[in-house]
């Protein structure tokens, strides 16, 4: 048995993948209304009252949780099923919202003796998995860029917690970030600078680095949040640069040409599931230890969390 712990738009995705490899699974809620709509849009009912109160009639152990609860309320979750005896979550990104808070989870977890992963489907998207082979085919990456810019505009109009707004650079940037990332290597070395401020994000509203990562491959990053611009990534081998723009497409500039050409891609799952969903969690599920090794690890996600408050400007 599965436990499926919220009942937001994000839940409803994981229902149709988790039905599609049919997998037996319990949604878990809070609140009367969501449960009411998710029950609507998926024909699921809803254990409501939230997981405390779930977890007080002691039920039987789940063998794996996946945790898609509000970004503030990732953390605790995580915790709440950690300390009840869960040996396997996924929880959606970032997995807290402090430094602090991801080392207590991860000191938590060994403690505790269980696995835990951090949900970042575009690692399992068609065209980051068709670029990663042939890039591996190429000999590796030698450099990257990528650009993280946000629409001020939209973000400030939604119905988001400040305490997330003030970390949107960590609740949502972050799933380019890891991207580039998990393609380029972990920064070995990195320098980063930020610049100006929004209302609902003072730390910073225009950003950018450089450094190089654990695998010798260079990159550098933007975003300006206060202009026009969209999320991008750049990946280049001694043949190919790969250009992921949207990162659901892919395109090809080959070395000493100028044109780029568009790859046609075997993306059924991105298109029948929210793109990336359904390769994630049949990864998470999987007792291949190859297949876990794709998934963002915990102790993982420390170490980058450390990269992200810096680029964000959080760590001033």
């Amino acid at each position: 048995m599965i436990w499926l712990i919220g009942s937001g738009s994000m839940s409803v995705e994981y229902v149709k993948v988790l039905e599609a490899q049919e997998q037996e699974f319990l949604v878990i809620g809070r609140g009367k209304f969501s449960s009411e709509e998710f029950h609507f849009k998926t024909g699921k009912s809803v254990v409501e009252g939230g997981l405390n109160s779930f977890l007080a009639t002691m039920p039987e152990i789940a063998e794996a949780a996946i945790v898609s609860v509000g970004v503030a309320q990732l953390y605790e979750t995580t915790l709440e099923l950690i300390k009840f005896g869960v040996k396997k979550i996924l929880v959606e990104k970032p997995g807290a919202m402090t430094k602090d808070e991801i080392c207590f989870l991860e000191e938590f977890r060994d403690k505790h003796s269980c696995e835990v992963y951090i949900a970042y489907n575009r690692r399992f998207y068609s065209s980051v998995i068709y670029a990663k082979n042939r890039i591996i085919s190429e000999g590796g990456v030698t450099s990257f860029n990528f650009e993280l810019t946000e629409w001020a505009h939209v973000i400030e109009n939604t119905n988001k917690p400040e305490s997330v707004l003030n970390k949107w650079f960590l609740a949502n940037s972050t799933h380019v970030a890891d991207l580039a990332f998990y393609l380029g290597g972990k920064p070995a070395e990195l320098v980063s600078f930020v610049q100006g401020s929004l209302k609902w994000h003072p730390a910073a509203s225009v950003f950018a680095g450089a450094g190089i990562t654990d695998r010798g491959a260079l990159f550098n990053y933007a975003a300006n949040w206060e202009s026009a611009g969209r999320w991008s990534v750049e990946v280049l081998t001694k043949e190919n640069r790969y250009i992921f723009r949207p990162i659901e497409g892919l395109q090809v500039q080959q070395r000493g040409t100028i044109h780029c050409s568009d790859i046609q891609l075997e993306d059924h799952l991105d298109k029948d599931f929210k793109p990336g969903l359904f390769i994630q969690v049949e990864k998470f599920l999987s007792e291949n230890c190859e297949d876990k090794e794709l998934l963002c690890k915990l102790n993982e996600q420390v170490e980058f969390f450390s990269f992200y408050e810096r680029m964000a400007g959080y760590d001033l």
